[in-house]
């Protein structure tokens, strides 16, 4: 029986191009408010006897998860075969340990509601910290994807002799597979944090590189402030104007103003719906629900 395809407002197009990937029937959730501010959630599609697909991206999941958590509930007592989350960007996963005394540890909290509300969970380059997988702390089967291969592909496509810029230490690994998949070089920038808002960058010499184009790799577009200076020390440098490619645009209050002016082009995937996606994640979340394909459960 084909799957049911089903997406959270704001989610339309990456449902659409998943079912198309997957084969799967688009259905609909109709979402209001009563006048008292609670939630209407009505099911368009029958679920009986079939794998539901929730599409729905938490890059902003406080006014949404409700909504989610009643659909994936209608769902189920509608004769849902199995309710799967797919989650390109998968928030409360900063607050991952105590750090300072009455803090709620809120990357546990929200892996215990989704735990309890869905089969399994299909995500893209989460934020993984100090829990060293997904089923460190989720307790049903989880798919960690990875845009790497896809960011590679874009990049050598796109721009002319480039040079894969990574913005700090931790990218190393993933910057160099980007650049060793593609045949070109790269480089890594020095981060230093002092808070959620002030960052400071060393670049080392680049001189070598200047026939080429950078492009600034990030996992994820927030603030844009490491972003923003990493692209005028590749400009101090006499480097030319950077392309910047990202997995996650969540590009945060004035984020977006302050970079583009700071690059060529910037890029993303569809893991957050922005006037910068241009790099489809559906091919991925179509392979791995059709092969079935999960991690181990917590």
């Amino acid at each position: 029986m084909r799957r049911l395809t089903l997406a959270l407002p704001g989610n339309e197009e990456l449902a659409h191009s998943l079912a198309q990937a997957c084969g799967s029937e688009v259905g609909g959730i109709e979402i209001r408010r009563f006048p008292d501010g609670e939630s209407y959630v009505r099911l368009h599609g029958d679920p009986l006897g079939r794998p539901v697909d929730l599409v729905c991206t938490l890059a902003r999941p406080d006014p949404q998860f409700l909504s989610l958590v009643f659909a994936a509930d209608a769902a189920r007592e509608l004769g849902a075969s199995e309710v799967n989350l797919v989650a390109p960007y998968l928030a409360y996963m900063r607050q991952d340990k105590r750090f300072q005394e009455g803090e709620s540890v809120t990357s546990l909290s929200f892996a215990r509601l989704v735990s309890s509300t869905f089969d399994k969970l299909l995500t893209v380059d989460p934020h993984l910290h100090r829990h060293p997988t997904l089923s460190a702390v989720y307790t049903i089967p989880t798919k960690a994807l990875h845009a790497a291969p896809l960011l590679a592909d874009w990049i050598v496509q796109h721009v002319e002799k480039p040079l894969v810029v990574g913005p700090d230490e931790e990218s190393e690994q993933w910057v160099g597979a980007i650049a060793a998949r593609i045949g070109v070089p790269h480089a890594v920038l020095r981060k230093t944090r002092h808070g959620d808002r002030s960052v400071d960058i060393d670049a080392p010499d680049l001189s070598a590189w200047r026939d080429r184009t950078p492009v600034l790799v990030d996992d994820i577009a927030s603030s844009g402030r490491t972003l923003a200076m990493a692209a005028h020390k590749l400009v101090e440098q006499g480097m030319r104007r950077p392309e910047c490619v990202v997995v996650h645009a969540l590009f945060a209050e004035d984020a977006w103003t302050q970079l583009a002016p700071l690059f060529f082009r910037i890029t993303s995937t569809d893991a957050v719906p922005h006037a910068s996606n241009r790099i489809a994640l559906a091919p991925l979340f179509a392979q791995a629900l059709l092969s079935g394909q999960t991690d181990p459960c917590g």
